[in-house]
């Protein structure tokens, strides 16, 4: 051990800076505040509420208000959900097993079609009913249940309500003004981004820059969230969040659609590359003059008739121009202190994609563990039982839609054995000889400060400081009156850590999908809602189309299979970029009848290129060939329409060039789905 180690400077308490003492005192106060009142409300297991006040311990407001709305509801449904079943089915156990197998697998199929505090809320509503009914199995009072029941909704209440007062005392951040950093953060790496991939070549670097920039777009649209319940401005201006995100998911298209055209581009002019590097460092200039970039775009337009390259390219170019200035208005006009009346643009949240075949497997498995788990416990008669299935059903309820269910449970398994130890040592050792809370509150709280430092400064073991804190509580087990009873608390120590390695077994036994079963069924999918934007009515708009393609791709983030990731990622931009043509080609009121042919001829050809069964690669070479004799023969025409249209068709063929440059991962993909 270093002597360096001993210093002041390297502890937790004389590395933290100001923002993380806030942190840490705010809610190391807030879980005291919670247990202290608990206690005076003479509550059954005061110890809930000091957990409750952990679980919503957010750095933000808002963070704080959605976390404490999905639990406070999840906490009431699940109570009342416990009532019903247990209310009817308590004498018969075998049918109280199923019942509530049955519930907790319909919360944890609901769970998995939500986000952020919706999705938790129905987690709370399956495990909160799995806590209140679980502990009651041998039982015969009705009375008691309700007891019970009554009992932990007050104590999670109490949390909630303590950490809300110690939001006030100790404010943090503003959810607003972290939204519109990141927004702008986001919006100033664009022009980088385009600045990379705008470059005449392929490397591996393209495409993670492009995965990540669909990420942290994704990961802003969850802080918008946030920042919906943290001030009545941010609801006002909800919808103007949407229209930037959806913004830059379209900017993020509009330069990967330019790099096909440049890769496919064979006479680019001289100076376009020099041109490009000029108006994206004008772009990023702190004010962009409009009229200098509208100038530099205008030397790019062609000068000869039949150019419909230049033409389309630097169309395109312009219309990405445009949508950066108008982000970049909008943004100056929320960085404003006092915001005025302006009319934002009115837009739908970003569209998600939901794997219900994902959801049905986990709601199956949580069914299967939850029964057999109980099943084993009623026939053993083991008196800590209810602690094992309870535990059990929380596992497979909280990690189902993780992408790694067993490491995490590993993790917790981990954590509730030392924990065991720790509070061993604390209860026998310390607690036993304390006569009053207040001691025990000299004792717990710099043991609170300290861990919520650690795990500020630990970014890479947040989550296993986060979990220490959350179920320490259970395992001090702080009641009033205290109860010390060695052979109980092993026994319930014994339970939760079994209850735990049940939910690993059975995710071992009914494991989640392989990346490659995942990656097949979003690719169906994919093509499906590519088909119907091909359609004369599709469901989906074009911003929504778009929002949910990057869906797809950011939902196998966490892939360890990187050929499916890429394949997965060059798919999506294919189907963007042909979809992006697709709505050009409807807006366009083509008056000669020959033209309207051409234009419902290019949809009735990516409609036989691209289909719900796959990419029919045999007559895609014919299809390009096509496409290339329609650009030639409209480019003789100088009608500023015909040129507008082989400027689409051009665009169209660069598009769908790249399904040709990868045959062998195609045909592979369309064989396993044929």
């Amino acid at each position: 051990m270093k002597l360096s180690a001993l210093r002041w400077s390297a502890t937790p308490w004389g590395k933290a800076n100001g923002g993380q003492w806030r942190y840490a005192l705010r809610n190391a106060l807030a879980m005291c505040l919670a247990l202290a009142v608990a206690y005076w409300l003479d509550l059954d297991q005061p110890y809930w509420a000091m957990t409750s006040a952990a679980v919503v311990s957010f750095p933000t407001v808002g963070g704080v208000i959605s976390k404490s709305l999905g639990r406070i509801a999840g906490s009431f449904v699940g109570a009342i959900a416990a009532l019903i079943i247990a209310g009817h089915t308590l004498n018969e156990p075998a049918l109280f097993i199923l019942f509530m197998a049955g519930w907790l697998a319909l919360c944890t199929w609901a769970s998995s079609h939500f986000l952020n505090n919706a999705a938790y809320a129905f987690m709370l509503a399956g495990y909160t009913a799995a806590i209140i009914a679980f502990p009651l199995v041998n039982s015969v009072e009705s009375t008691e249940l309700w007891d019970v029941a009554q009992s932990r909704v007050c104590e999670v209440v109490t949390g909630i309500l303590c950490s809300g007062f110690m939001m006030m005392v100790l404010p943090s951040t503003s959810d607003g003004n972290t939204l519109i950093n990141a927004l702008t953060s986001m919006h100033s790496r664009l022009p980088e981004h385009a600045r990379l991939l705008w470059k005449q070549e392929t490397t591996e670097d393209i495409r993670v820059a492009h995965e990540d920039v669909i990420n942290r777009i994704l990961t802003i649209n969850l802080l918008r969230i946030q920042a919906f319940w943290s001030h009545y401005r941010f609801r006002r201006q909800n919808s103007l969040f949407n229209y930037l995100l959806h913004q830059q998911l379209r900017m993020t298209s509009i330069i990967s659609g330019l790099r096909r055209m440049l890769l496919n581009w064979p006479n680019p002019p001289q100076n376009l590359a020099a041109t490009i590097e000029d108006i994206l460092r004008d772009l990023s200039a702190e004010r962009p003059d409009r009229y200098l970039i509208a100038r530099k775009i205008s030397q790019l337009y062609p000068t000869s008739v039949g150019d419909y390259q230049s033409y389309a390219f630097t169309q395109r170019l312009a219309y990405f121009c445009q949508l950066y200035l108008n982000s970049s208005r909008w943004l100056n006009y929320l960085q404003q202190p006092i915001i005025s009346g302006a009319q934002s643009p009115r837009m739908t949240p970003l569209a998600r994609f939901t794997d219900h075949a994902e959801a049905l497997w986990n709601a199956l498995r949580t069914f299967v563990a939850v029964t057999l788990i109980g099943a084993w416990c009623l026939s053993t008669q083991w008196q800590a039982g209810s602690g094992a299935i309870t535990l059990a059903a929380i596992g497979c309820v909280l990690f189902s839609s993780m992408p790694s269910p067993q490491g995490a449970l590993t993790l917790l398994m981990k954590i509730l054995l030392w924990l065991s130890l720790f509070s061993f040592l604390v209860k026998f050792g310390f607690m036993i000889q304390v006569t009053d809370l207040w001691q025990f509150l000299l004792f717990l709280f710099p043991l609170l400060l300290t861990l919520q430092l650690v795990k500020l400064q630990q970014e890479k073991r947040a989550a296993l400081w986060g979990q220490v804190i959350i179920f320490m509580g259970s395992f001090l087990s702080v009641t009033n009156p205290p109860v010390y009873d060695l052979g109980e608390f092993l026994n319930d120590n014994m339970a939760q850590i079994l209850g735990v390695g049940m939910a690993w077994l059975a995710f071992s036994v009914l494991k989640p999908s392989s990346d490659y079963r995942k990656n097949q069924r979003y690719i169906k999918e994919l093509r499906r809602s590519f088909s119907d934007q091909l359609s004369n009515k599709p469901h989906n708009s074009e911003l929504q189309f778009e929002s949910l393609v990057y869906h797809y791709v950011n939902h196998l983030s966490g892939n360890k299979d990187d050929a499916t990731r890429r394949r997965l990622l060059r798919l999506g931009v294919v189907m963007l970029n042909s979809s992006h043509v697709v709505w050009q080609l409807r807006e366009m009121q083509p008056r000669a009848l020959s033209t309207w042919r051409i234009r419902q001829m290019c949809l009735d050809t990516l409609q036989g290129v691209m289909t719900e069964q796959g990419v029919q690669r045999q007559s895609l070479h014919e299809v390009l060939q096509r496409l290339q004799f329609i650009c030639s023969v409209l480019s003789g025409h100088a009608s500023p329409a015909n040129q507008q249209l082989a400027g689409s068709i051009w665009r169209l063929y660069c598009s769908l060039s790249q399904l040709e440059e990868t045959p062998s991962e195609i045909t592979l993909t369309t064989k396993q789905l044929a």
